[in-house]
């Protein structure tokens, strides 16, 4: 399936949604008048309205019947009854995409208990400023190009990758919940310079500024992160001087958890799991 001439339609209009509208319009991906949306916000469908100028639906069921693509972008505890709301009008011609976290398909498959085209993903939210990072998972019973269709949905915002399904919860665990954990660095960061003189303001542009150049430095090169490490570590330095402070804390293995606690919990969510 191409997008050319297609209609792509989202349930759900929260960050994610916006993001994804935002990308395929900016970059010239799908136009805004073939971009339709679904919300029970009625003021936030006319916010995306006023904004990017595309089509709102009045309820779920008449905006799976006018898209080619249904992306469904509601929270994974609504899941199912958003699914049985809309399993009378979605037909085999029509290509669903997922993006609820640790929702697998064999579940929302359980739900419609008819054969559907069906492809989950895992996106984050610097999809909002088109630097997110998004995991497709591959499925059965597709048609040949559809996870092309879906990369290029999605390659609007960011990067892609294509893995199996049984590891989407990792990447839930990583790049999912991962901004949450590089904000938190940031602020300790700008932390600890406003308690060694800095103001607040500066320290917060030299703290984002500092992730945002070492992770461009490690995407454009392709170094490992243990080379840029050495290269900014002199003998007897400052930065191995702090470096040996983090590993005084913990710090690989308090990532490492994160990452393990967050799967799981993923994991969790797909079971039903307050």
């Amino acid at each position: 399936m191409s997008l050319k001439g297609k209609k792509i339609g989202f349930i759900g209009a929260g960050n994610m949604g916006e993001a994804l509208i935002k990308g395929l319009v900016t970059a010239n991906v799908v136009p805004a008048e073939a971009i339709w949306a679904s919300d029970v916000r009625l003021e936030r469908l006319k916010e995306l309205d006023r904004q990017y100028g595309i089509q709102l639906a009045s309820n779920n069921g008449e905006l799976v019947r006018q898209a080619d693509v249904v992306i469904m972008a509601v929270k994974p505890q609504i899941m199912t009854p958003v699914l049985r709301e809309i399993a009378p009008v979605l037909i085999k011609k029509k290509l669903m995409i997922s993006i609820a976290a640790g929702v697998s398909t064999a579940k929302i498959r359980a739900v419609f208990g008819k054969d559907v085209r069906l492809i989950r993903v895992m996106p984050n939210t610097p999809a909002l400023v088109l630097e997110g990072v998004t995991a497709i998972a591959k499925a059965e019973g597709l048609e040949p190009d559809d996870l092309d269709t879906a990369g290029e949905i999605f390659s609007a915002v960011g990067r892609v990758v294509v893995l199996e399904e049984e590891l989407l919860d990792a990447v839930t665990g990583l790049s999912g919940s991962g901004p949450a954990y590089v904000a938190l660095v940031i602020e300790s960061l700008a932390d600890g310079g406003v308690r060694m003189g800095l103001d607040r303001i500066t320290a917060m542009t030299l703290a984002t500024q500092t992730v945002l150049g070492a992770a461009k430095l490690l995407l454009d090169t392709g170094m490992h992160p243990g080379a840029l490490k050495d290269m900014v570590s002199s003998p007897g330095g400052t930065s191995i001087a702090g470096i040996a402070a983090l590993e005084e804390g913990g710090i690989r293995t308090t990532f490492i958890k994160a990452v393990e606690r967050a799967t799981l919990r993923s994991k969790e969510l797909g079971q039903g799991t307050a």
